[in-house]
């Protein structure tokens, strides 16, 4: 799901996402800039002009790699070479979520990385396929070229996400030409990543009339229900051996709760800020919950041990944010380990297939604009 609409999470304490803020240099990899605008968490002063805050002991050598705009769900190439993006920025000409191929060796502060998606429409949740000369990704624009519409604000106050049913999933090359269109029924299809195997695809999709999991081979064939249980069931990724599935979900369970989402999904809306982590075997069985932390618990990836959980949560912040990471044991016991320390947001993390690298979006050194940008980082276990 894109940053703007979690980013809305943070509305919730009256803060807004904005574009074009001015643009920055560089920080020093493993040192922080001495510009100070937010709170940093252990000191008590301002600052998030911070690359790298001082208990994030599992990050080494962070780089930034995006400078303004909204950079969000980056994902690693097999080969680890490069990464695919959903970016929205009004500097490069880019008014609604396009995906972009990002080398993370480079800074992308005074050039443009490569569209590969139409430039039309929406799109979100882009992730590579197997061998690397190709991507899918889901977009809107066989639905309406044009950038769908902002669900309005809500009188009651509730923040909810868009869940638009012209999103279908498509394959495209490196050159931006869609080669295949995987999902073509109505409704919702979306949220689709790859097993590291390659054999295997996970989607969100209302096709049954909820938001559940479904899986179906490389090519699209052989589509499989995987979750059945009322709630939005999405942003699933496959465990490093293809056997496993972790994703977050809303499950309501009161009558007002299920109600409600009942009469929100009718409109094409969800409300994401009460979100679990649930893992499942990739047929969908030995289905439990690892986390009861509160708040939204989402953007889960394996570590590459496949033991462990890194995900982004808002569990600890008593006004809704800041969102960080953190690490939980896959089975749910044990201690939850901060990962990140930021003021603000950080989310979308992403190990590299060698578990040498982490990739994730965050608000840290954005001179207090709400950009959300980029930054990879030497992982230390």
């Amino acid at each position: 799901m894109k940053i703007k609409t979690i980013l809305g999470l943070v509305a919730l304490s009256s803060l807004t996402l904005s574009c074009g803020g001015e643009k920055k240099e560089e920080t020093s990899t493993t040192e922080t800039s001495e510009k100070t605008t937010e709170t940093d968490h252990h000191s008590g002063a301002t600052n998030v002009n911070k690359i790298h805050y001082k208990d994030e002991k599992h990050l080494q050598n962070i780089k930034q790699i995006t400078f303004g705009g909204d950079n969000a769900e980056a994902y690693w190439s097999f080969d680890d070479s490069k990464l695919v993006s959903q970016i929205t920025n009004p500097a490069w000409g880019i008014e609604c979520d396009q995906i972009f191929i990002v080398d993370p060796n480079e800074t992308y502060e005074s050039k443009q990385a490569k569209m590969v998606s139409t430039g039309k429409g929406r799109t979100t949740c882009s992730y590579f396929m197997p061998g690397d000369t190709t991507i899918l990704y889901a977009s809107t624009h066989l639905g309406n070229e044009a950038c769908p519409p902002k669900p309005e604000k809500r009188t009651d106050g509730k923040y909810v996400w868009p869940i638009y049913p012209d999103f279908d999933i498509f394959v495209a090359d490196l050159e931006g030409n869609i080669i295949k269109q995987l999902t073509d029924g109505k409704g919702y299809d979306a949220e689709a990543t790859v097993s590291a195997q390659g054999d295997k695809i996970v989607f969100t999709s209302t096709r049954t009339g909820d938001l559940e999991l479904f899986t179906m081979d490389i090519d699209g064939s052989n589509v499989k229900q995987i979750t059945f249980d009322l709630g939005y069931d999405g942003g699933a990724f496959f465990s490093p051996d293809g056997t496993k599935l972790i994703f977050r979900s809303s499950r309501p369970k009161s009558e007002e709760d299920v109600k409600e989402y009942k009469e929100l999904l009718a409109q094409g809306l969800v409300k994401p800020t009460d979100m679990e982590l649930y893992v499942c075997n990739v047929d969908g069985s030995n289905l439990h919950q690892i986390t009861h932390l509160g708040g939204a618990n989402w953007a889960p990836f394996y570590h590459p041990s496949g033991n462990k959980i890194i995900f982004s949560s808002n569990h600890a912040s008593e006004k809704g944010y800041p969102f960080n990471l953190y690490m939980v044991n896959e089975d749910g016991t044990g201690e939850v380990e901060q990962i990140t320390y930021d003021g603000v947001f950080d989310s979308f993390p992403m190990f590299s297939y060698d578990g040498k690298k982490l990739i994730f979006s965050s608000n840290r050194n954005n001179n207090g604009t709400h950009d959300t940008n980029l930054f990879v980082a030497d992982w230390v276990d």
